[in-house]
């Protein structure tokens, strides 16, 4: 079993096409042994996002505190700690911090993608 805080882990910018503003922490992933899954924190400050894109796996999130908007299929979604979001496979997909204070998020990831490549970041 592993316990920690969110923030005794290291905290690095996410540097990718598309991005502004944005950090992640490994929670947990395959550094830990974790066979299957990896949980990442985002914290996405105010007037960043994430870049819009999309892959060939899942994920499944939980928005902890902020507020912002979550770009799927065209559509923009207003979002705010307490939402739950699932994106499927190949979903283009965003998000964006609209608040006065930093998004914040859970992601959970498989460690492979569909085609059993290493999903980036986990």
């Amino acid at each position: 079993m592993i316990i920690r805080q969110t923030d005794s882990t290291a905290c690095a910018p996410l540097e990718m096409d598309g991005v502004q503003g944005v950090s992640m922490r490994v929670m947990v992933g395959r550094e830990d042994g974790a066979p299957n899954f990896a949980m990442r924190h985002f914290s996405v400050e105010p007037g960043g996002h994430t870049p819009r894109h999309s892959h060939d796996y899942e994920h499944q999130l939980v928005v902890l505190s902020g507020e912002g908007e979550a770009f799927d299929k065209g559509e923009v979604h207003a979002i705010r700690g307490g939402d739950v979001i699932y994106v499927t496979p190949n979903e283009e997909h965003q998000f964006r911090n609209t608040g006065d204070d930093p998004l914040q998020f859970l992601c959970l990831v498989p460690l492979h993608g569909a085609c059993g490549t290493p999903v980036p970041g986990s």
